[in-house]
């Protein structure tokens, strides 16, 4: 049994394990308590087929893994709707981070904007959390530098949304092949 931080942020690269170690704490959070809840705010859109073929997928299996946790989908103001499903018996899991920033640098509809007031508004949301929460995102920045300015801008963003979340987590866990490594 793995204990439950007050905030955890979980990163790695894609199909590393970080969702199902997410899903994993969720599971253990709704067994120690009758009067515990678990709600997965879901920031993924479905921008063409493949996508929203992937995000049924995710909830099939999500729904098979962890029957009892909602699901919330945003993917723009997520510091709002952390705050709004924050509750002492409530651990709000967060998935993922990496789509969250897409959403605000590449938007499907409108202007790009800037992720640092988000990025802020998101780290006082964890801090002023009233119950367990649970962040996944991905670590991208092991790679060779990419070649396209827009891909690197992105990858800087993302290494700083990271480092920030990071800061302001309790416990931050790298996962690699499915094993965790706690950093903090």
């Amino acid at each position: 049994m793995v204990e439950i931080a007050r905030s955890e942020f979980i990163l790695g690269g894609q199909r590393s394990g970080k969702s199902r170690r997410a899903e994993l704490l969720a599971r253990q959070w709704l067994a120690q308590s009758p009067d515990h809840r678990a709600v997965m705010i879901a920031t993924g859109q479905p921008w063409d087929d493949e996508m929203r073929e992937r995000i049924a997928r995710h909830q099939r299996d999500r729904a098979e893994r962890v029957p009892g946790m909602a699901t919330v989908e945003e993917s723009r103001a997520l510091a709002e709707a952390l705050r709004e499903h924050s509750a002492p018996h409530t651990l709000v899991v967060v998935d993922c981070l990496t789509l969250w920033l897409t959403n605000l640098l590449m938007p499907a509809e409108g202007a790009a904007a800037d992720p640092g007031e988000p990025t802020r508004s998101l780290c006082q949301a964890i801090g002023a959390a009233r119950g367990p929460v649970v962040l996944v995102g991905n670590e991208i920045g092991l790679g060779v530098i990419p070649m396209g300015r827009e891909v690197r801008a992105f990858v800087d963003a993302l290494g700083g949304l990271n480092q920030a979340v990071a800061a302001a987590c309790e416990r931050v866990t790298l996962m690699a092949a499915g094993l965790p490594l706690t950093l903090k």
